[in-house]
């Protein structure tokens, strides 16, 4: 069987239990809180202790990539995502569900990284885009299906199915894994930046959670703020660290190169706009228009259609446009989409709401596809297990101010109007100001050159060729002319 497609439906199974796990809780948490004899909001534990395992531990996975084998990692972490999994189906206390929480966030955390790293040093750079399809889908998919997954799955059967579903997918994925997947890993790895680590763990837990619950009202306003302060001092101070170690376990020396800066910046910023559609949209359909769970998951998940539709398109348009120019201008057209959404009111059309947001899907997807694979055009093979680690830490930051950015919009427009409870109105404002920021992203997209990505996309590649041949051609003939030129006044000096 080709590794070449083998392994990208490997790395994208993993990352689908990790997305979808993540999600799907959401609708279940009543009925597990009755079972084990709590509250749904104390229960809300459960996420936020995913959250902070997932925010401690991602910053070590490429060190541990390099020192133990990508391999050895990912098939360890799916099978550590399954313990905890196991564990939480068995939870009968709020002490052991969220351990087991913990455990699974300590799985997700090597699993998209280490999964990506799989992926980079097995997938030729010229296949990168499509291998790359893959592994976006999962990330687009999970947020939106999981809810109304998670709420059939608790109507019609039991809570625990929801985490013992995982067992089958992570049995198989760990199997393919150790067949396809080579045992890469460094002859010499790097020395463990522990205080980096504790720096970054404290400083990524603290803006990661403080952004989750902001505009939520789990918290209060004092606790929330204290938490982003105490996570941005602590960033201050891992980077200042990190300037004075060869070997820190977040390298932002590696945003000098400008494709990975323009994925890394202009991708938070288009993340966080279309990272808020998740938390938005289903609340719009519940809430402000009275639709169910399951009815609601029906709609959304036209965004996920669109998703996989891109599939077979991301990888000809980019030849076809080039990164620079294509992540440019689809980052204004999927906000455009986005923006629509704020036009939805109970009386539009379910069909025209579909199909906004199936189109609307695949231009997200694309970007994203770019987005993922740009980031690596650069990034030399010693690097990639830095450049894994960043761009995850930054999709998990990014992902978390969306819904704080999103929340706080509706809370805003609710106080604007004097509004005590939350109705269809409320969401418009939120979908413009997302909206209005993914479409920023595009600034940065264009600061990248002209050939960005040339290798992976394998557009222009014989005429970019040409012109560097023909500029060493005129740069040879120069020196040549320059020499002759010598050696003539050499000549009517000696004669």
């Amino acid at each position: 069987m080709n590794k070449q497609r083998i392994i990208p439906l490997i790395v994208a199974t993993a990352l689908f239990m990790e997305n979808m796990d993540s999600t799907v809780i959401a609708t279940s948490l009543p009925a597990i809180a009755r079972d084990i004899g709590t509250s749904p909001l104390t229960l809300k534990l459960a996420i936020t202790s995913y959250l902070l395992s997932l925010a401690v531990f991602i910053p070590a996975s490429g060190w541990t990539a390099d020192r133990f084998g990508a391999r050895r990692v990912f098939s360890s972490a799916v099978a550590v995502f399954m313990i905890g999994s196991i564990g939480c189906a068995l939870a009968n206390s709020v002490e052991n569900f969220v351990f087991a929480r913990i455990l699974q966030g300590m799985g997700g955390a090597m699993m998209t990284p280490v999964g990506r790293l799989v992926l980079l040093r097995s997938v030729d750079k010229s296949a990168l885009v499509g291998a790359m399809a893959w592994v976006t889908i999962p990330a687009l998919i999970g947020p939106v299906i999981g809810p109304p997954v998670g709420g059939f799955i608790t109507t019609y059967f039991s809570w625990h199915w929801i985490f013992l579903i995982n067992i089958p997918i992570g049995i198989v994925g760990i199997i393919m894994a150790l067949r396809f997947i080579d045992p890469i890993k460094s002859d010499n790895p790097e020395p463990f930046d522990l205080y980096g680590m504790v720096l970054a763990g404290i400083g990524l837990a603290g803006l990661a959670f403080g952004l989750s619950v902001a505009g939520l009202n789990l918290l209060p306003w004092s606790v929330v703020g204290s938490l982003v302060a105490i996570g941005a001092i602590s960033m201050t101070l891992y980077v200042r660290h990190s300037w004075r170690t060869n070997s820190p376990v977040l390298d932002f020396s590696l945003l000098r190169l400008p494709t990975l800066r323009a994925s890394i910046v202009g991708g938070f910023m288009f993340r966080l706009g279309i990272g808020a559609l998740p938390f938005l949209l289903p609340l719009l359909m519940q809430i402000g228009f009275g639709l169910s769970p399951f009815q609601s998951g029906l709609v959304t998940f036209g965004s996920s259609a669109g998703a996989m539709g891109m599939k077979a398109l991301a990888a000809r348009l980019i030849r076809t446009f080039g990164f620079r120019h294509l992540m440019t201008v689809n980052a204004v057209v999927s906000s455009v989409f986005l923006a629509a959404c704020a036009l939805f009111t109970p009386a539009t059309p379910l069909l025209l709401i579909l199909i906004i947001l199936v189109v609307g899907g695949f231009f997200r997807s694309l970007q994203f596809t770019a987005i993922n694979t740009v980031a690596y055009a650069e990034v030399e093979t010693a690097q990639m297990s830095r450049a894994t680690t960043l761009t995850s830490v930054n999709q998990q930051l990014a992902i978390s101010a969306g819904v704080a950015v999103g929340a706080f919009s509706v809370e805003t427009t609710m106080w604007m109007h004097g509004a005590s409870q939350i109705s269809a109105s409320s969401f418009a404002p939120a979908f413009i100001v997302v909206a209005i920021t993914a479409a920023l992203s595009s600034i940065f997209f264009w600061q990248m050159p002209d050939d960005a990505g040339s290798e992976i996309s394998g557009r222009k590649v014989a005429a970019i060729a040409s012109r560097k041949g023909a500029e060493k051609g005129v740069e040879k003939a120069a020196t040549k002319s320059a020499s002759e030129t010598t050696q003539d006044a050499r000549d009517q000096r000696l004669g």
